[in-house]
């Protein structure tokens, strides 16, 4: 007999929550459809990213999304999360602004890459990891090639995918080192550039420049999107396992 129960888990939306931000008006509607479609019910939480920056303020949730909508009000919040989310092993997805800033948190905790800065916050610093795009990806849709055997691929279930934006920056340096020192670039767009981070051995661990939470009319979760919450879903399955 198959088993319908709805199952639960606990979902961080980290960022400044608005309704001026597209991504953040559909993050309900996403909600509802995991719990309608998949039967995965996430109860979710908006943490501002001045919040975010407090000793555990993640600590304890089954995932963690860093959602658009940067410049943050506070960079140091949200680098605080994705640490969190990173390095304690609880399910992370960071879609456009919160892909620029996981690579930022990579290459400064992981890399020592301590002065690399993220030219929207701070466009005078030397060695800027984040720089504005050639070309504004506001508005715009793009092609995206995975590479065979990652985790992008594995949950998107094609080798390329057409997808949406709304950003102006990615990026540019230090992406040798951001590789040997663990992270996979999985995917790139017609020019080369990097469109996807993971963080093989982590149990999930997704970055995105294109914002999944944008695809169709919300009623659709994207698998991106389906795929945190089925993280989330084990995560909090495995936490109740463990002994009191």
């Amino acid at each position: 007999m198959t088993n319908t129960a709805a199952r639960t888990a606990t979902l961080a939306l980290v960022g400044d929550r608005s309704p001026n931000v597209v991504s953040h008006t559909r993050v309900p509607l996403l909600l509802d459809a995991l719990a309608e479609r998949d039967r995965l019910v996430l109860d979710a939480y908006w943490i501002p990213s001045e919040d975010a920056a407090a000793e555990g303020a993640v600590r304890g949730f089954d995932a963690v999304w860093v959602l658009p909508g940067s410049p943050y009000r506070s960079e140091a919040g949200v680098l605080a999360a994705i640490r969190t989310a990173r390095e304690e092993s609880i399910p992370f997805l960071g879609t456009c602004g919160g892909f620029q800033h996981a690579l930022l948190e990579f290459a400064r905790n992981v890399c020592g890459l301590t002065g690399t800065a993220h030219a929207e916050n701070d466009p005078d610093a030397e060695d800027l990891l984040i720089e504005p795009l050639a070309c504004s990806l506001v508005g715009h849709e793009a092609a995206v090639t995975l590479e065979p055997g990652s985790l992008a691929r594995s949950v998107i279930g094609a080798e390329r995918t057409v997808e949406r934006y709304h950003c102006a920056y990615g990026p540019s340096r230090h992406l040798d080192t951001l590789r040997t020192h663990g992270l996979r670039l999985s995917g790139h767009d017609e020019d080369g550039q990097v469109r996807v981070a993971e963080l093989p051995g982590h149990p999930f661990f997704l970055a995105t420049l294109f914002q999944p939470e944008l695809s169709g009319d919300g009623s659709r979760p994207h698998p991106v999107v389906r795929a945190l919450a089925r993280a989330a879903v084990e995560h909090a399955g495995r936490a109740a396992r463990l002994p009191a």
